[in-house]
């Protein structure tokens, strides 16, 4: 799990990420054709998609999952060329990783907003040791 560096966590990311498109599409297209939602029109007027909370949780996240994870990607990348990988900075990619599939999971499904702002905390400060570890590498 650790011979390839930050390549896997990263790709599993991705991987992550394309698993709650493939959510967003399974929850929105049928409830789209349930309310009966003309969407010709709504390109045109320029109103806004109202969809049940339970569909719109799950393309938030999806949305979501385009806004800090590109840091990770960034910083993996870098850490990866940097060289020197130790099995704590793999192992910290790994746990960001986890942390923003528990994310995606409580946000997508009952969406209680403190344990969620805790998960996304918790990734953050994850997110941030590994930018440190990076760092360091070049001083």
């Amino acid at each position: 799990m650790f011979a390839h560096g930050m390549l896997l966590p990263i790709m599993a990311l991705v991987g992550w990420t394309f698993v709650m498109w493939l959510w967003m599409y399974a929850t929105r297209i049928p409830a789209i054709q349930q309310a009966g939602i003309d969407m010709t029109k709504l390109s045109r007027t320029g109103a806004p998609l109202v969809l049940p909370p339970r569909v719109a949780r799950v393309a938030d996240n999806y949305n979501h999952l385009h806004e800090q994870p590109t840091i990770f990607y960034a910083t993996a990348l870098v850490a990866q060329l940097a060289g020197g990988m130790d099995t704590l900075t793999i192992g910290l990619g790994w746990a960001y990783v986890g942390i923003r599939i528990v994310h995606s999971l409580i946000q997508a499904t009952r969406n209680p907003i403190p344990i969620r702002f805790a998960v996304f905390t918790g990734g953050s400060l994850v997110l941030m040791a590994i930018w440190v570890r990076t760092m360091l590498r070049f001083v």
